[in-house]
């Protein structure tokens, strides 16, 4: 049953992208495609993008330098989202502090873009015999989880310094986006290692199967009603936010 092009390997590959089209059309009857606007394009280029590779993948005209020039173009821009989507994030983690949240929105977006052209340029001399398109694919998904799970963790770490409460969607996209983030790190590395042999589709059973997990639990987070929680609005003199965000935005006003 665990065999590439089994039965079970067709389910873990198409079945997020059907869930994922049924949340963006959620998403978008509850308006919270307006909430939550660069998840919302993550969910529908995932569906979509997803649909179209497993297409091409099963084509049989297709052949390996083919899809692995589709896939790269497909990873470039799934690395620009989730980059915006953790931006996003932090801008509603922040939302009492608005430049502060601006702030991080655009330094974790220019932290994805940059690192995109620094993986596909230390591919291009890193392994010269290999595929160029499979070493700037290997360099930048290691790369690029390495970094995700960095930015995860820390945002993790600062709302528990800071007290920050978190909503049950956002708290939901955060740690969906760890967990993929981690297993693909895991995954990457012990590919390069070249540990499972003949065997490495095993890897991709388990990414396949730990994102599909990870959709359920954006659809729970996102569709399910959140019990409304009272709490309290004041944070410890030495956390105090409301410095930093004014001083920021003093200097901003500049």
């Amino acid at each position: 049953m665990l065999q590439p092009h089994s039965f079970f390997w067709h389910y873990l590959w198409l079945a997020p992208c059907v869930l994922l089209a049924s949340l963006a059309l959620f998403m978008r009857r509850r308006g919270l495609h307006k909430e939550f606007p660069a998840f919302f394009c993550y969910v529908l280029f995932e569906a979509v993008g997803g649909g179209l590779l497993y297409a091409i993948d099963v084509s049989p005209s297709t052949t390996g330098s083919m899809y692995w020039g589709n896939y790269l173009f497909y990873f470039v821009l799934e690395v620009v989202i989730k980059f915006v989507v953790i931006g996003e994030v932090f801008t509603h983690l922040l939302r009492r502090y608005p430049p502060l949240g601006r702030l991080a929105k655009k330094l974790i977006t220019g932290v994805g873009i940059l690192l995109i052209f620094a993986a596909a340029i230390i591919a291009a001399y890193a392994s010269p015999t290999a595929s160029w398109i499979i070493s700037t694919i290997r360099i930048l998904g290691r790369s690029v989880s390495v970094v995700q799970c960095g930015l995860i963790v820390f945002l993790f770490l600062f709302a528990a310094h800071f007290h920050l409460r978190w909503e049950r969607p956002v708290f939901g996209i955060a740690l969906g986006l760890g967990i993929t983030a981690a297993v693909s790190l895991a995954c990457w590395s012990l590919l390069a290692g070249w540990i499972f042999g003949q065997k490495s589709y095993l890897l991709d059973f388990l990414n396949m199967a730990t994102y599909h997990a990870c959709v359920l639990f954006w659809c729970y987070c996102l569709l399910v009603p959140e019990e409304s929680a009272v709490t309290s609005a004041t944070l410890p003199a030495e956390h105090n936010l409301e410095l930093w965000n004014r001083e920021l935005e003093r200097l901003l006003q500049r």
